[in-house]
């Protein structure tokens, strides 16, 4: 019985993305980190201006985030979990044009945390997951510190909403300006360089705030200073072998 096509299509599609993954997923983490530098600091600052440029920039920069979970989990559902976060995304931005309201945040919110949930999800089981760590994967755990940010910025966007006042100096309207607002926030949340002109008030604000402080606090200085500590060891350990192997004595340098 002879084999559907779309079924050796999607085979195919399968062993290529997994022969992609084992090849190129820690690299892709570095990749990975460069666009997220570029949605959070060049991307959406433009879009706060009203820029046209940025929200072409933002669209490019997320399609280009999805293609790498996709390469790096191997996962076509990850990709169409991405998806769904970028349409939603999308749809705010497009009823935002028309006729701004409190569903347009709801929407870009939710899509906001489906795309850093995901991602984090993915960028973690490779930065922890078995193998030598390396470079890339030091720089996938600094994006998984941003990813942290980035998924408090979805919450706090549901906190702002819901309860009026939540924040002095924060007003959660359904503007460009919103997330970029939001993001500065959250980062100096994360590593507590606020507050001063924003600031919880609201008892819920401020537990949500106390988490993600304890977090940004607790994360450098043991699992990211953990794997920078590793990663020096196995350096040290190549350069041990690679000298061994030239009758080098380690640490002595190259015989006279």
């Amino acid at each position: 019985m002879h084999e559907p096509t779309s079924a050796r299509a999607m085979r195919g599609f399968r062993a290529r993305l997994r022969r992609a993954q084992e090849r190129w997923s820690d690299q892709l983490l570095t990749v990975l980190m460069v666009l997220m530098l570029l949605l959070f600091f060049v991307a959406v600052p433009l879009q706060a201006t009203g820029s046209e440029p940025g929200q072409m920039l933002g669209a490019v920069v997320l399609l280009g985030i999805m293609a790498c979970a996709l390469v790096m989990s191997g996962n076509p559902w990850v990709f169409a979990l991405l998806l769904v976060g970028l349409v939603m995304n999308g749809t705010a931005v497009v009823l935002r044009l028309h006729t701004p309201s409190r569903m347009d945040i709801m929407l870009a919110a939710g899509g906001w945390l489906i795309l850093s949930v995901v991602l984090g999800s993915v960028v973690a089981r490779l930065v922890f997951g078995p193998g030598r760590v390396n470079t890339h994967r030091v720089i996938g755990a600094v994006l998984l510190y941003l990813l942290v940010a980035a998924a408090f910025v979805a919450v706090y966007a549901f906190v702002g909403l819901f309860i009026p006042n939540a924040f002095a100096g924060l007003e959660i309207v359904d503007s460009p300006s919103n997330a970029s607002n939001l993001i500065y926030f959250s980062f100096v949340t994360l590593t507590s360089t606020g507050y001063g002109d924003i600031a919880p008030v609201h008892p819920i604000a401020r537990a949500c705030c106390n988490i993600e402080t304890i977090i940004g606090q607790l994360y450098p200085a043991t699992l990211l200073a953990r794997l920078v500590t590793l990663e020096l060891e196995h350096r040290r350990e190549r350069i041990a072998g690679r000298d061994a192997s030239r009758g080098e004595h380690p640490g002595r340098g190259r015989r006279e």
